[in-house]
C-alpha cells in the first residue's frame, strides 16, 4: 500500500474538477484494506472513490481518498434457470453488463452504459429504463472501516429505495463495499416498457429482440442524449426525479396539462426532473463555465473551466426556479463533496 500526497483529482472525477486531495491511496487488494485500517487511515476524514461519476468536488479535499481498484468477475453457481455472478467492486459497471450480455445472462441489459463502478451500484440502487439493481441483487460483501471486519449484506439489509440504500443513510462512509453478487436469468424476460427502447427496435426492424438487442438500444439512446464525460465533463443525471402526491400532480396538471407523470407508490407520482428544468428555460443554456446540456436538461456539464462551487451554485439556482414555478423540490442525485478539514 502506497500513500501519495497532494494529488490532483481531475482525472478521477467525470466532471473533471481540478481539486487536490491531501492523501491518496489505491486499494487493489484485501491486504491494502487491512493495512489502511491498521495504519488508522480510516479514522480521519476520508472518501471512497470508484469511477468518480457521481460526485462533485466543491473544493480541495483535506483528507484521504481511497481509490477502489478491486477487480474480478466470477460465476459462483448456476442451474438451468439462473446464475450467480460475483463482481469485485472496482470493476467498471458497464464492463460487467457486457460480460453478462455476451454470456446471455439476462437482467442488467437495461442498465447498459451507466457510468461508475460495481461498488457504486448498490449504494444508490442504480436504475434505468424500467429496471433497478434491486431486481437482480442477491448480496454484497463490505469491509467495516470502523471495526476492521467483513460483513455480508442481504437485499433486505441494504434497504434499497429510489436511488438510495443504507450506504447513503445510516451507514454512510462506514463500509467499503468489496464485491457484489447478482442473480441473473438464463431465460430472459425482456423489459421494453420504455417507449424509447421500442422506437429504436422498430427502427432496426427487430421484432424478437435478444438481450444484446436491448443493450444495444439502450446504449444508442444514452449516447444520443448524454454527453461523453471524456469530451464534456458531467456526472450524468444531476437531480433525482421527484415523487409528489398524486393529488398535487393532478392539481398541477390543470395548469400544466403537458406535465408527464408516472405512478409509483400508492398515492404518489414521479415527475421527470429533466422536464421541469426544461420548462424553466435551462436546457442548453450556458451560464459561465457550466449549464444544462442541450440534449438533456437533467445533465449539468463542465464546459472546460468550471469549478465545483460554480456548478453547485448553478444547481441551486435551477432548484430555486423549479420550486418557484411548480412548487416541487428537486434533490441532487450527485454527491456534493464539500471542503473537509481534519
Amino acid at each position: 500500500m502506497e500513500i501519495k500526497h497532494q494529488i490532483s483529482l481531475k482525472t478521477f472525477n467525470t466532471f473533471g474538477i481540478n481539486v487536490q486531495a491531501d492523501n491518496f491511496v489505491a486499494i487493489g487488494s484485501f491486504d491494502d484494506l487491512n493495512q489502511a485500517f491498521e495504519h488508522q487511515l480510516f479514522a480521519h476524514k476520508c472518501l471512497i472513490l470508484g469511477g468518480g461519476s457521481n460526485v462533485l468536488f466543491t473544493g480541495d479535499f483535506a483528507g484521504t481518498i481511497f481509490k477502489n481498484n478491486l477487480k474480478g468477475i466470477s460465476i459462483l453457481e448456476q442451474d438451468d434457470a439462473t446464475v450467480l455472478i460475483k463482481a469485485a467492486s472496482g470493476e467498471i459497471w458497464h464492463d460487467l453488463v457486457m460480460y453478462c450480455v455476451q454470456n446471455n445472462f439476462a437482467g442488467v441489459e437495461n442498465l447498459s452504459l451507466i457510468p461508475g463502478t460495481v461498488g457504486a451500484a448498490p449504494m444508490q440502487n442504480i436504475g434505468a429504463y424500467g429496471v433497478e439493481l434491486i431486481d437482480v441483487f442477491e448480496s454484497l460483501s463490505a469491509f467495516d472501516v470502523i471495526e476492521g471486519t467483513n460483513r455480508i449484506f442481504t437485499k433486505e439489509e441494504c434497504d434499497f429505495g429510489y436511488r438510495s440504500s443504507v450506504f447513503k443513510t445510516i451507514y454512510k462512509d462506514r463500509y467499503f463495499i468489496t464485491d457484489v453478487t447478482l442473480r441473473l436469468s438464463k431465460s430472459p424476460v425482456l423489459n421494453i416498457s420504455y417507449g424509447a427502447i421500442k422506437d429504436v427496435l422498430a427502427e432496426k426492424n427487430i421484432i424478437h429482440p435478444t438481450i444484446k438487442a436491448i443493450s444495444d438500444a439502450v446504449i444508442a439512446i444514452r449516447k444520443s442524449k448524454l454527453p461523453d464525460p471524456n469530451i464534456l465533463g458531467n456526472a450524468g443525471s444531476f437531480f433525482k426525479n421527484p415523487e409528489i402526491p398524486e393529488s398535487f400532480y393532478l392539481q398541477l396538471k390543470t395548469t400544466f396539462p403537458e406535465m408527464p407523470g408516472y405512478p409509483t407508490a400508492v398515492g404518489f407520482t414521479k415527475v421527470p426532473a429533466g422536464w421541469l428544468i426544461e420548462q424553466c428555460g435551462w436546457k442548453g443554456k450556458q451560464v459561465g463555465n457550466t449549464g444544462a446540456h442541450k440534449n438533456q436538461a437533467l445533465v449539468l456539464v463542465n464546459y472546460g473551466n468550471a469549478t465545483g462551487a460554480e456548478i453547485m451554485q448553478h444547481a441551486f439556482t435551477i432548484q430555486q426556479s423549479v420550486q418557484e414555478k411548480f412548487g416541487i423540490t428537486i434533490v441532487p442525485e450527485v454527491n456534493l463533496i464539500s471542503y473537509l478539514v481534519n
